[in-house]
C-alpha cells in the first residue's frame, strides 16, 4: 500500500482520538467502539460500509467460541502475515486473553521504537496508545484496507 494512502488512513483515525467510548457506536465526537472506529474510517475514506453489522454484545462471540471479528475482516481486508513488517495504517486484531476469541480492533499510527496505534478503548474512549510489549503480544493477526480508495 502506498504511503500516502496508509498517512491518509492514519490521519482519518486520529480524527476520532477524544470520541467517547459507546458500545456499538460509530459517530465521531459522540461515541464509537473498537469496531465503530473501523467503521468510521471505512465511511471516511471508502464510502459505504461493505455489510450491515448486526447488534451485539459486549461478551459476543465468546459463549460459542466463533471468531465472528475476523472472519469479516477477512472478507473485506487483506489478511498480512503475521510476521509481515507492520505498517502504518493496519488493521490489527487482538485477543484480550490468551484462548479467548480476538475481540478488539485498531489502527496501527507510528512503527519503530515509537509505534503506535489508535483504538477505542472501553473507559478511555478513542485513544493513541504506545504499542507496547503486552499489547504486541495480543495481537492475533493484521490487515490491509483494500485499495481503489483515497
Amino acid at each position: 500500500m502506498e504511503v500516502q494512502r496508509r498517512e491518509a488512513i492514519v490521519a482519518a483515525a486520529r480524527g476520532w482520538i477524544g470520541t467517547p467510548y459507546r458500545h456499538q457506536a460509530s459517530c465521531r465526537g459522540a461515541g464509537c467502539d473498537c469496531l465503530g472506529l473501523l467503521r468510521g474510517v471505512w465511511r471516511e475514506l471508502w464510502g459505504r460500509e461493505p455489510e450491515a453489522v448486526p447488534a451485539y454484545s459486549r461478551d459476543w462471540s465468546e459463549a460459542a467460541r466463533e471468531e465472528a471479528l475476523w472472519a469479516a475482516a477477512r472478507r473485506h481486508l487483506r489478511e498480512k502475515p503475521l510476521r509481515a513488517p507492520e505498517a502504518p495504517g493496519d488493521v490489527v486484531l487482538f485477543r484480550m486473553r490468551e484462548g479467548a476469541v480476538a475481540k478488539h480492533l485498531g489502527l496501527q499510527a507510528r512503527v519503530g521504537e515509537a509505534a503506535s496505534f489508535i483504538h477505542a478503548y472501553s473507559g478511555h474512549g478513542v485513544v493513541e496508545s504506545a504499542f507496547t510489549r503486552p499489547w504486541a503480544r495480543r495481537v492475533a493477526a493484521r490487515f490491509e484496507f483494500p485499495e481503489g480508495v483515497c
